[in-house]
């Protein structure tokens, strides 16, 4: 695939900066644009880089001069900024589309895409073809940035978390593995329906042949009624034992497991790592994917034997006083909450809030009244979160800031529960990221 003679970047995170990065490395010609202010150690790098940069605007003529356009996934495709550069012929690309098409020839990609679990499934595959001895890289949403990964060295396989915003400019984009873990109603704030969300999903199997391997939740009826568009060969996943056993695919048999990537080859697996139904799926696509890209039967079997849990994903704390605090972080959606409630075994002091994403909270009420005792909403803006828990809790307080979340949560609640922060909504009023959130609740905890 022929290269651009010359790149624009929109947006200068971390996409971005991988984005330029690779440009500047494949010695393409490359202009970063940024609309705000660059963060600090992203102007560092430009600069060290030699990379032609502005922030605080757009300069449309430089930008539309351009061959190809990356754009962050975080920018709107509404903004005007897109709009004039689709108009002028300008393609867009994101990161993904940019990594994909400069990749080296013949290395494989697996990529994993879902409302929930997606950043689990992506770190526990990597995990396990590493143990394997495979020379693989992991990134994307997750972590590093796509265009790093082709920096250095060419790996083997490489592993990505894609969301929904970056499969939306993929117009050759075509993995070897792809995983769909879920659909729920998610970032309606930006897609309007869930038609349209749910179409930026399964763009990450637009491009897949037979010859290629799709991976997904067979009890999720969004998902399944979608399986028309799909053209790779079809592996179902299930978390309760089906009646119909599939022929090729993964699902709880008994007391263990049972994984087949190919009708003749199933394995068996009588221990996972992570507990929990979520974690099950998260589980079996990943130990699916390692099969399906070669990794040894056993060596699949050890490593999901042993894995660690992720950094703000149902992370434990902490006991203080006898009370456990658990850090859920990456909760940005009711879905992702709902799991982590269900997961509960002793009353919670439930802290939640954020940027709202068009959540329908009435998913929860029935385990809110079974599992919560307590509900501290934290953010700019709790007007939602008001309607739907105020008089349906014991305990129901606003907050502005971690520090006042964390002290008035250890207030309430007693020796024996859990005060777990699940905030059900993006990060963006009080913190950078959900990372930031994760760590100041991390840094509160640690105060008391």
């Amino acid at each position: 695939m022929a290269y651009p003679l010359s790149i624009g970047i929109l947006g200068g995170g971390e996409s971005g900066m991988g984005a330029a990065l690779l440009a500047k490395h494949l010695g393409i010609s490359c202009f970063l644009s940024e609309g705000k202010q660059l963060g600090e150690a992203h102007r560092a790098e430009l600069q060290a880089a030699g990379i032609d940069f502005e922030e605080g605007g757009h300069d449309l003529e430089r930008l539309c001069a351009c061959e190809a356009v990356v754009k962050s996934p975080g920018i709107s495709p509404t903004l005007p900024v897109v709009q004039a550069i689709k108009s002028a012929g300008v393609p867009i690309w994101s990161d993904i589309e940019w990594f994909y098409r400069c990749k080296p020839a013949g290395t494989r990609v697996a990529a994993i895409t879902g409302s929930n679990g997606k950043t689990t499934t992506t770190a526990w595959l990597g995990h396990i073809l590493t143990k394997s001895g495979a020379n693989v890289r992991v990134g994307g949403n997750i972590g590093t940035g796509a265009g790093r990964l082709l920096l250095g060295e060419p790996a083997d396989i490489y592993v990505l978390e894609v969301s929904s915003y970056q499969l939306e400019d993929c117009p050759t984009f075509k993995p070897n593995v792809a995983v769909l873990t879920n659909i729920t109603p998610d970032h309606l704030d930006r897609y309007g329906t869930l038609a349209n969300y749910t179409d930026a999903k399964f763009q990450i199997t637009a491009h897949q042949t037979p010859e290629d391997a799709f991976l997904y939740y067979a009890e999720d009826p969004i998902t399944v009624a979608e399986l028309g568009r799909v053209k790779a060969q079809k592996f179902p996943i299930y978390t309760t034992e089906p009646v119909d056993k599939p022929h090729v695919g993964a699902y709880p048999e008994d007391h263990h497991f049972t994984l087949i990537p190919h009708p003749e080859e199933a394995m068996t697996i009588e221990e996972l790592a992570l507990q929990g139904k979520h974690n099950s799926y998260n589980a079996l696509a990943a130990g699916l994917s390692a099969r399906l890209l070669q990794v040894r039967s056993d060596m699949v079997r050890e490593s999901l034997a042993h894995f660690e849990g992720l950094e703000h994903r149902m992370e434990s704390v902490g006991h203080v006083h006898g009370i456990h605090f658990v850090n859920d972080s990456k909760a940005t959606n009711v879905n992702s909450t709902y799991y982590a409630l269900e997961s509960m075994k002793t009353p919670v002091v439930w802290i939640l809030g954020g940027v709202d994403k068009g959540n329908d909270y009435s998913e929860l009420f029935a385990l809110v009244e079974k599992k919560v005792k307590a509900v501290i909403a934290l953010g700019a803006d709790v007007a939602k979160i008001r309607e739907a828990f105020l008089g349906r809790v014991e305990i129901y307080e606003e907050v502005t800031s971690m520090d006042a979340a964390v002290r008035t949560s250890y207030q309430y609640a007693s020796k024996g529960e859990t005060v777990l922060l699940s905030p059900c909504c993006a990060s963006f009023d009080l913190f950078q990221n959900y990372q930031d959130r994760g760590l100041q609740f991390k840094a509160a905890v640690r105060k008391l």
